[in-house]
């Protein structure tokens, strides 16, 4: 692929990037939020929680709880050889833990540090066709009459949609990127594809304040005529000040 073409590619996927956020669902960490309270409640449970891989898949990042600890647990990372979270996205596997005394996967001098230590633990992996994301845990649950293989095949339910929603949000946030790949995939060109691909991978991430810009700006454009004509208002003047000051941008 010339270098002419390849600049352009590039600079075309890091624009996506930037612009992806304007076109993102909104909503998103409110989702995550609704599915584990929602879970805890299903379950009557103690606690649930939602924890996501990084970057790297070293390292479990809990974003979203509800319940007992779920204040103190959001925002702990776990490295993924710690705890039953780690080994669940390790492994792949859901697990039902009826006393996490008697297993040695339990981490619970993390747990300890939430100030909620439970008794019993239902984990379920987050995972797409295309890759793990993370894990969801319902913890100490209390359903009369209901057996662990029952509640494993519901807790399912519940880690697909979680999955489909972060999956869904991180290709808009990656929107240059993935659209490259779709590309790539989409060749019988073998040179095309690898070029392709090492375009996708060289493209920068989001720039974080037009990526936040452009969010606000979503969901100003999803409000009413007569807010958005105020947004509209206010933002024209502003630019219309920095342009009196000599500052376009």
């Amino acid at each position: 692929m010339p270098d002419d073409m390849r600049s352009l590619l590039r600079e075309f996927a890091e624009t996506a990037t930037d612009t992806g956020a304007a076109i993102a669902p909104v909503g998103h960490n409110e989702l995550l939020q609704s599915i584990t309270d929602t879970a805890r409640t299903i379950f009557n449970a103690a606690a649930c929680s939602l924890a996501l891989l990084d970057e790297a898949n070293e390292f479990l990042t809990f974003h979203v709880a509800s319940g007992a600890g779920a204040d103190e647990v959001i925002g702990m990372r776990v490295s993924v050889n710690q705890g039953i979270a780690g080994w669940v996205v390790t492994s792949g596997q859901p697990i039902a833990i009826a006393d996490v005394t008697q297993d040695p996967r339990f981490a619970s001098g993390f747990a300890s540090e939430t100030g909620y230590v439970p008794r019993s633990i239902l984990a379920m992996p987050l995972e797409t066709e295309r890759q793990m994301i993370g894990a969801i845990e319902v913890l100490d649950r209390n359903r009369e009459g209901a057996d662990s293989s029952g509640d494993m095949q519901l807790l399912s339910h519940f880690a697909r949609q979680a999955a489909l929603a972060i999956e869904a949000s991180r290709v808009f946030t990656h929107l240059g990127t993935e659209l490259v790949e779709s590309l790539a995939r989409a060749t019988e060109n073998e040179d095309l594809r690898d070029a392709l691909r090492e375009t996708g991978q060289a493209t920068r991430k989001p720039n974080a304040s037009l990526a936040t810009l452009a969010g606000h700006f979503n969901e100003l454009g999803r409000l009413g005529d007569d807010e958005r004509a105020a947004a509209t208002g206010l933002v024209g003047e502003f630019l219309r000040y920095l342009k009196a000051r000599g500052r376009p941008r």
